[in-house]
């Protein structure tokens, strides 16, 4: 995929590795109800967050068909995060190519989302960009690189150790850049969600009914977000390159629940799936991409 130069605005910090460990920390209540909706989850590869063996892949947390709501023609405001003390976005974002190519698909995604929001004279507020290395800190608590990429909504940042690509690419034959740019467009996706309230909405469900309404209510959440993904793409088609798709149809295929149950237990157990299954993750990302239309990722009222 051919995407420009970062904006070097966006708003970028690198962690390095802060050591430490464990699921401690901020605004995230028990492991399952609290981190779950919370960070949300791991791409998706050895993931779907270890919380839940690798049953968790992407994370974070979103919204539904209100993005279009609200008319009316005036411009939307643009808020930004504060910017992290230390090194700008340019000097964190040029220290490594995968850094460089995370940054690249971040700064697409504001850019589009940002549009979409004014067309619709919403407000648009800019998550931020953390990378980290093995171990890291954010507002929802730890990150650890076995949890996969994530978005804490506590403090509106997407977290990312970088040798995640790795382990999509080599573990999950899932290789190519488009690839890497799913999972960046899927965690945005979820601060988009955030932005929107369907976040709130899936923890209200999830705090007051049964663990399996409520994965059943975080498989819509992620669905949506593979769908927000696929929009984000359409919304820059003509910078892709043949085959693209492809690889991140590939990489929504490798992350379904049942893939991953099957390969980590060696059985499929549908009650426990919070991120849907390899069919269902493919059918959303690619129905995204072909829609290009945010109000046609209504994952809760319509059918999964």
């Amino acid at each position: 995929m051919r995407l420009d130069d970062f904006d070097p605005d966006i708003d970028v910090e690198d962690q390095g590795n802060t050591g430490g460990g464990g699921f401690g920390g901020g605004g995230g209540g028990g492991l399952l109800f609290g981190l779950l909706p919370l960070i949300g989850s791991r791409f998706g590869c050895g993931g779907i967050v270890v919380v839940l063996l690798l049953l968790a892949v992407f994370g974070g947390l979103g919204n539904l068909g209100s993005i279009l709501g609200g008319g009316g023609g005036s411009g939307t405001q643009v808020t930004r995060s504060a910017p992290s003390e230390g090194k700008g976005a340019t000097a964190v974002c040029s220290s490594e190519p995968d850094k460089r190519a995370a940054c690249n698909a971040f700064s697409s995604a504001d850019k589009t989302w940002q549009a979409i929001f004014a067309q619709s004279g919403q407000q648009f507020r800019a998550p931020g960009l953390t990378f980290f290395d093995q171990n890291g800190r954010s507002g929802c608590g730890a990150a650890q690189s076995a949890m996969g990429p994530f978005y804490c909504p506590t403090d509106q940042r997407i977290y990312l150790d970088t040798s995640f690509f790795n382990e999509l690419a080599n573990r999950f034959g899932a290789k190519g850049d488009f690839a890497q740019d799913y999972v960046i467009a899927h965690e945005f996706g979820h601060h988009i969600q955030n932005l929107l309230g369907t976040s709130d909405q899936v923890q209200r469900i999830q705090r007051s009914s049964g663990e399996a309404e409520g994965n059943a209510a975080s498989v819509r959440l992620e669905l949506q977000a593979d769908c927000y993904a696929g929009v984000w793409a359409a919304k820059n088609r003509d910078r892709m390159d043949a085959g693209d798709l492809q690889e991140g149809l590939t990489a929504a295929n490798a992350i379904g629940d049942d893939t991953l149950q099957k390969e980590a237990q060696g059985r499929v157990v549908p009650d426990s799936f919070t991120h849907g299954t390899s069919a269902q993750r493919v059918y959303w990302l690619k129905h995204g991409f072909e829609t290009g239309d945010p109000a046609q990722c209504d994952t809760f009222n319509g059918g999964v």
